[in-house]
């Protein structure tokens, strides 16, 4: 049976909705089972890694391993996929306002390869945004091959997204509220089955492929009591500015390796070179951190020095906070050396890898001056803090770090420090890391359905091309026959290179158009105005609607960057697409 026998049957036996219900289920199993291939791919990896080659203690192969990484992963993009798989979140995020929700098919796989190889050979970046944009792009395409529209593509994509987080997580409440406070999808009685559906169902088979033991599991705690709740304030706070460095810190690196280094080969020497350094001082940056971060929550800090040259300083707890606030420092440098190199992975583990380290420097410092706080829950809950701050999702901070640690008994302390810090770092970044680079260009949908419609709109969506142009050398006479056949009453004035002059106005001619002595004597160019303002085609909507705002016209004219004329837009052809645009993405 064909594709399209198969769509016409679905369409006589299955309606849209129990084919969302039914899709939802197979993007769940589908993301559990990459989940899974892709923690597999990578163990392997470091098997390899960690046996074969560096074997025990030889850890000048820590100067080598990380660089052979970034290269194979460097060249599987370049020669095989051929596109940019990084910045996995931040594409999907594109998808959805910009590509009508469409994710390429190699996006089902090529981020597994790429992370794993990254992440396998010591890079220092998390697997799970490769695997949220490989679930992303399997409902994407599934959603596409049933011919489903644009909404229900939408979530689909949150479908896979929530089952990539619970697949990986093992988390499926995380999932769930991921979709809505990073992918900002509105929540509606249609979609919060199907959300459920997939992210369940790949939690499920993720208990069943690799057992039902937490990623972190956690050996011992402090029952939260109602006194320590100013300390935990404190660490909000904290948590909210170290995620502020973050955000900058990692943003700026970016910027400027991508600015300043053009050439491949050169990306991947600097980028292999500064990660390999980094690790062979700070062993704990190797690879995505998980080892570090059960060892810290379950009170053994001191495996952190291990094979470092700060180890021969002595393992007193000046030195530890010393040695681990260099690494939160450095962190985001490796995160952006493996990723500018030509690796591939995500910035999930690494801000659960800051904010756990964070979290326990805190704690650590705050004893030393005399206050009794239980290291590991700073730990622990230093990880939703940052978490928080770094993607501004609270909720998605909150219930991650409970269902990887079952500390539901610090849901209180999780509450405060994830809000806090969210509080915190919205008074100095209105966006994410994942969102600024899309809101800079006027690209990101949000939860405000006025912006998130203008945009969905585009140019191309109220351009209208049907207004007939005039030279400027035309007669007051040949412009009379002209304005006798046509419906509209604003004309454009374009030269012999199809670049805007001015405009004409049926009003400004009214007066003189029926006296024929003077048909002779007016010309086009003397009788036009300038446009009250110049659209650009590469505009955005919302800068479309401040431009007519504030010069208050109806229609202006549009023109690419050499100043060729395209087209008109009106207001009312906007306000037209507006409501359809808004109707359509507001119905359960």
């Amino acid at each position: 049976m064909n594709l399209d026998k198969l769509i016409r049957w679905r369409e006589a036996h299955i309606s849209e909705k129990q084919l969302v219900l039914l899709l939802s289920f197979v993007v769940g199993v589908a993301t559990a089972i990459a989940s899974f291939v892709l923690k597999t791919f990578i163990s392997l990896i470091r098997l390899f890694v960690e046996q074969v080659l560096i074997r025990g203690e030889y850890r000048f192969w820590y100067l080598i391993t990380p660089m052979i990484g970034i290269a194979l992963s460097a060249a599987f993009v370049r020669y095989i996929v051929k596109d940019d798989i990084s910045h996995g979140i931040t594409k999907i995020l594109y998808a959805i306002s910009q590509r009508k929700s469409i994710i390429k098919a190699h996006n089902m796989w090529s981020s597994v390869v790429g992370s794993a190889l990254t992440i396998g050979f010591g890079g220092s970046v998390g697997a799970e945004a490769p695997i949220v944009l490989t679930g992303a792009a399997i409902g994407s395409n599934l959603a596409k091959a049933f011919r489903l529209n644009q909404r229900t593509m939408m979530l689909m994509i949150a479908c896979g997204a929530a089952g990539a987080i619970g697949g990986i997580f093992k988390a499926p409440i995380a999932g769930l509220v991921f979709t809505l406070e990073v992918l900002l999808i509105d929540l509606t009685m249609t979609s919060v089955a199907p959300l459920l559906i997939a992210s369940v169902t790949a939690t499920t088979l993720s208990y069943i492929f690799s057992g039902s033991t937490p990623l972190f599991e956690l050996s011992q705690y402090e029952a939260f009591t109602i006194g320590k709740l100013p300390v935990y304030l404190i660490l909000g706070v904290v948590c909210g500015l170290v995620s502020l460095y973050f955000t900058r810190g990692m943003n700026f690196l970016e910027q400027t390796f991508k600015n300043r280094v053009k050439d491949p080969r050169l990306k991947v020497v600097i980028g292999g070179l500064t990660l390999s350094l980094l690790i062979f001082i700070f062993p704990p940056l190797y690879g995505e951190g998980y080892e570090v971060i059960t060892e810290i929550i379950n009170g053994n800090s001191l495996s952190s020095l291990s094979g470092s040259p700060f180890a021969a300083l002595g393992n007193g707890s000046g030195i530890i906070i010393l040695y681990l606030i260099l690494i939160i420092l450095l962190k985001i440098v490796a995160s952006v050396a493996t990723n500018g190199g030509g690796g591939v992975g995500g910035i999930f583990a690494p801000s659960l890898f800051v904010g756990c380290l964070t979290g326990f420097v805190l704690a650590r410092t705050m004893n030393l001056i005399g206050f009794e706080i239980q290291e590991n829950n700073f730990a622990l809950v230093g990880m939703a803090g940052l978490m928080s701050g770094v993607m501004h999702a609270p909720l998605t901070g909150i219930f991650l770090i409970a269902e990887l640690t079952g500390g539901y008994h610090l849901l209180i302390p999780l509450m405060t420090v994830s809000v806090t810090a969210y509080i915190v770092i919205r008074i100095f970044e209105p966006h994410s890391l994942y969102a600024m680079r899309l809101a800079q260009k006027g690209e990101l949908l949000t939860h405000n359905k006025d912006r998130s419609v203008l945009t969905l709109l585009k140019m191309d969506n109220v351009l209208e091309t049907d207004l007939t142009t005039l030279s400027p050398d035309m007669t007051l006479g040949e412009l009379c026959k002209i304005i006798a056949l046509s419906k509209r009453n604003i004309f454009p004035v374009i030269d012999a290179e199809g670049k805007l002059l001015g405009i004409l106005l049926l009003d400004e001619v009214r007066n003189i158009m029926f006296q024929p002595r003077l048909y002779k004597r007016f010309r086009v160019s003397q009788l036009m105005t300038s446009p009250a303002a110049i659209l650009r085609y590469d505009m955005s909507m919302e800068e479309v609607m401040t431009i007519f705002e504030d010069t208050g016209a109806w229609n202006l004219p549009v023109t690419d960057e050499q100043r060729r004329y395209l087209g008109f837009v009106s207001k009312s052809k906007i306000f037209n697409s507006y409501r359809r645009v808004l109707v359509h993405f507001s119905e359960d």
